[in-house]
Formats: structure tokens, C-alpha cells, sequence
């Protein structure tokens, strides 16, 4: 056989076994993290008339960033098995026996694993983006909606404008002892309706409520100057009421309105955003160090008088010219100390002097406070916007980093089963989760630049993979060596020689270094 087709042979064996596994681990994660979403809020959608199209349309939605936090555990778990049972089946070792190196056997899976990173930051930066926002508008359309018509027994029903209705029974759409109060003509002029028996008839987005055998009372107060009132009581055998339903229920909004946050902007927006905050924070920071004004003073300034008797030394000083060789090399300035601010001011310009500096003060700190908040909330804006970008970068790249880091763990430990694979995978997870969720808060905050709380997990685990991956990659080209060294200090010569080259017998022996 050419020895130039069994590595070709041996990377499609390899890339055949990583899609089940992928597709698999996606699957149940993504079932688990469905599960969790229905259990938290599936009280919350219960009661509320909901069509099912709706209910399906909110977990698409929400499917988005589930999809975000399943596919990197799952590239985790798939090279942890697919390398892990390679190992434990010995193909490793038949491949090493081929002359075939570590980086030989899983650059394909890099590339895969390369492809798989750039899908990522194109669904975390255009659909995960937009999933938010509409999965944030249909929340707070669903939370905002009325029930829908519901009569419950014993229970004052409000939800229909201007009437409240009690019922003492129910069996269907047949009523029995009702009591209706009636505001359509206003508060003051409100109406009591009570009825034995009644019928609910549907006509679409309205509700004709039939009553018999029943009487109405109404107060009816007049505006005139006397300001008389008028009492009216009205038998009847039969009333019919039409109840309007139009606002009752789920109302569909425009998915394109409403406000985005920093985890519901696309990345071009955020980018735009952020240099426009820059700009805004520079032009407070300048506002907030100009916001100082100069106190006033009851003071003249100092001056020299310029009045110079004759003869006096001061006019010899006007009249004669110095240059800088008179007072050697380097001249000193002479300065006229300052005197003590209150020094020669009355009583009375004293009080004013410090009610000023009181006003001062306290309009100083007002306005410095103020700017100052805006600074903060500028920045804090900054912050959280730059944290978003670079966490959709972080978390693309982490299915990278965990492949790096699951190909020789998978190789070390040699299980391909669902428990140690399992157990370190989830281990990794979450010291990584755990990581990026306070470096998160950290930067939120400013106590921590925001490419170092987003990128910092990955960094630790992949400084770890890069390790792992060499010290795997040496052991494997050192083996022959390694062997033969122990088998030396145990086995006589001739056996360790046996030994060893029965080891390879199966295939080329690997090169020494």
C-alpha cells in the first residue's frame, strides 16, 4: 500500500466519527437547556390564552442562545470520546505505528474545528442578536396582554373596560346569580345590574351577555347649580349586554420597533456606538474639568503702586537697566508673598466672603456631582457594550479552544465512554462559565479591562491545551526510547530487544530524536 494514502484513510475515519457525536451531544444539550426555559417559565404562559404558533415562535427565539451555550460543551465532549475511544481501542497506537505524528492526525480536526468557530461568530453577530430582541418584544407583548374573556365563579372579573362581573355559577356558557357593575356613564353615575340566570353568546372579538329575570339600579347625579339626584329602578325579563373583546388577549407588535440593548445590537451598531460614547465621555471629562469656576473675593487684588518720590530707591530701580549676567548664571524671581485672604476686609465683607464660599461650595459640589454621575453612567455604557463585543468573539473561539484541549485529554485519559468524558468535560465547562460570567462582572463594573474578563478563560485553557497537546505530541515521537530504557533495567538485553520490536512490528518504527 502507498504510504501516502493511509493518512488520507485514517483523517476520513476520523472526521466520519466526529458528526454523530456532535449532532448528538448538540441534541441533548439543547434538550436539557429547552427544558430548564419551560419549567422556569412555562407558569408564566400558562392562563394567558396564548395562540400555540406564538408559544412555538417564543422558543425559536429563545432557541438562539441555548444554540450559543450547547455547541462549544458540545465540540468538548465529541473530541473528548472520538480521541478517547481511540485510545482505548488501540487504533492510537497503530497509528503512531504508521509514522503518523499528533499534529499529522488532527490538523483535519482543527480545520473542522476553524469552520465550526467562524459559524459561530456569524450566528452570535447577526441572528443571536436579532433572536434577543424579537424573543425581548414578544416577552413584553405576552406580560402586557390581558387574559383572555375568563368567568370564574366567586371571582370579580374586571378585565372588560367599565363593567366588574361576579357570577355564582357557571356550566359553560350558562350563568347563574349575577351581579354586573356598569361605569359606562361615568363613576359617579355608575349603574348595578342584578340578573338570576344569563347566557354568554361569542361573536368573535365580542361577547353578547344575555340576562333574565333581573333589575338594574342607577344614581343618576345632575350638574345643575342644585346639584339633585335622581334614583332609578328598572325590572326586566330580558337584557342583553355587548361586552367588547378587542383588547382582551394577545396582540401582535411590529418586531422591528422597540428598544435593543447591548445584547440584542448587532456588531456594527455596537462598534458605532462605542465611538460614539468615546466621543461623548471626552467631551464630559473636558465639561467636568471646566465646571470649576473661580471663587469671588471682597478683595482688590495686590499691586505695586507705581507712584515714585524722587531721589527714593525705587527710582533708581525704574531708571536703571539690569541684564541677566548682573545676577549670574541663573537669576532667581523675586515674588511679593501673598497675604492672608481676610487681611484688611471689614467685618461685614468678611460674612459675605464665607455666604459666598458656602454658595460656592455647595453649587460646586452639586455640579460636580452631577457631571460626574454622567461620566460614570458614559463609561459604564462603554463597558457593557465592549464586554458584549468581545464576549461573542470569546465564546466563538472557545469551540476552538475546546478541541485543543479535549484531543489530548481524550488521548491521555483513553476513555471513549459518557462518564470520564462526561465528568472532565462538564468540569472544564464550568470552570470556564464560572470564569466568563465574573470576568462579565468585573469589567461591567471597571474594575477590569474588558478583553481580559472576556478572554481570560480562553487564554487559561488554551495555555493548558497547548501544554497538553505537546506533551502528548512528545511522548508519542519519544515512546520507542522511553521503552526501551524501562524494559532495559527489568529484562536482559535480547528480551528488551524483542520486546521492543514486537511492539512495532505492525508498522514503521517511529524516528528517534
Amino acid at each position: 500500500m502507498n504510504v501516502n494514502i493511509v493518512p488520507n484513510i485514517i483523517h476520513r475515519m476520523v472526521l466520519r466519527q466526529l458528526p454523530g457525536p456532535l449532532l448528538g451531544w448538540l441534541g441533548v444539550l439543547l434538550f436539557l437547556l429547552l427544558m430548564q426555559f419551560l419549567i422556569k417559565f412555562l407558569p408564566e404562559l400558562t392562563g394567558r390564552d396564548l395562540p400555540f404558533a406564538i408559544v412555538l415562535e417564543l422558543i425559536a427565539y429563545n432557541l438562539a442562545y441555548m444554540v450559543v451555550l450547547s455547541v462549544p460543551m458540545a465540540a468538548l465532549l465529541t473530541s473528548l470520546m472520538v480521541f478517547g475511544s481511540l485510545a482505548e481501542s488501540r487504533t492510537w497506537v497503530v497509528i503512531r505505528n504508521c509514522g503518523i505524528t499528533l499534529w499529522g492526525l488532527t490538523w483535519p480536526v482543527f480545520a473542522a474545528a476553524i469552520l465550526l468557530t467562524w459559524g459561530m461568530v456569524y450566528f452570535n453577530n447577526v441572528l443571536l442578536p436579532e433572536s434577543n430582541f424579537r424573543a425581548r418584544n414578544m416577552w413584553e407583548t405576552i406580560r402586557s396582554a390581558r387574559p383572555g374573556f375568563s368567568l370564574e365563579p366567586g371571582v370579580f372579573y374586571q378585565e372588560i373596560d367599565d363593567y366588574s362581573i361576579l357570577v355564582g355559577e357557571r356550566n359553560g356558557n350558562l350563568l347563574q346569580d349575577i351581579l354586573i357593575y356598569d361605569y359606562t356613564q361615568g363613576g359617579v353615575n355608575g349603574a348595578t345590574i342584578r340578573a338570576n340566570r344569563g347566557e354568554l353568546v361569542p361573536l368573535g372579538n365580542a361577547v353578547n351577555l344575555i340576562l333574565t329575570d333581573g333589575e338594574m339600579h342607577r344614581l343618576t347625579r345632575r350638574s345643575d347649580a342644585q346639584g339633585t339626584e335622581r334614583y332609578e329602578k328598572l325590572a326586566f325579563e330580558r337584557l342583553q349586554l355587548r361586552l367588547d373583546l378587542s383588547e382582551l388577549g394577545f396582540q401582535v407588535r411590529d418586531p422591528s420597533t422597540g428598544y435593543r440593548s447591548d445584547r440584542s445590537t448587532p456588531m456594527d451598531r455596537m462598534l458605532s456606538i462605542v465611538d460614539s460614547l468615546e466621543i461623548r465621555l471626552s467631551e464630559q471629562e473636558a465639561e467636568l474639568r471646566s465646571s470649576v469656576p473661580v471663587p469671588p473675593t471682597e478683595r482688590e487684588p495686590d499691586v505695586m503702586s507705581t507712584d515714585v518720590s524722587p531721589g527714593s530707591p525705587l527710582e533708581w530701580l525704574r531708571t536703571e537697566s539690569f541684564t541677566t549676567s548682573d545676577f549670574g548664571a541663573n537669576p532667581t524671581e523675586q515674588t511679593i508673598a501673598p497675604r492672608p485672604i481676610l487681611d484688611g476686609l471689614t467685618e461685614d465683607q468678611m460674612k459675605r466672603t464665607y455666604q459666598r464660599a458656602r454658595d460656592y461650595s455647595r453649587d460646586a459640589r452639586s455640579s460636580i456631582g452631577g457631571k460626574g454621575r454622567s461620566l460614570e453612567r458614559t463609561a459604564s455604557a462603554i463597558n457593557r457594550y465592549k464586554v458584549e463585543i468581545h464576549k461573542k468573539y470569546s465564546i466563538s473561539v472557545a469551540c476552538f479552544i475546546f478541541v485543543l484541549i479535549g484531543i489530548p485529554l481524550g488521548l491521555s485519559i483513553r476513555r471513549g465512554g459518557l462518564g470520564t468524558a462526561g465528568m472532565v468535560a462538564v468540569g472544564i465547562f464550568l470552570f470556564y462559565w464560572v470564569t466568563l460570567v465574573q470576568g462579565e462582572k468585573l469589567a461591567d463594573r471597571g474594575l477590569l479591562s474588558p478583553w481580559i474578563g472576556m478572554w481570560c478563560a480562553n487564554i487559561i485553557i488554551g495555555i493548558v491545551g497547548i501544554w497538553l497537546f505537546i506533551r502528548v505530541a512528545l511522548d508519542m515521537r519519544a515512546r520507542p526510547r522511553t521503552t526501551g530504557k524501562l524494559l532495559s533495567r527489568h529484562l536482559p538485553a535480547k528480551a528488551a530487544k524483542n520486546a521492543i520490536d514486537g511492539t512495532y512490528a505492525s508498522g514503521s518504527r517511529p524516528s528517534e530524536r
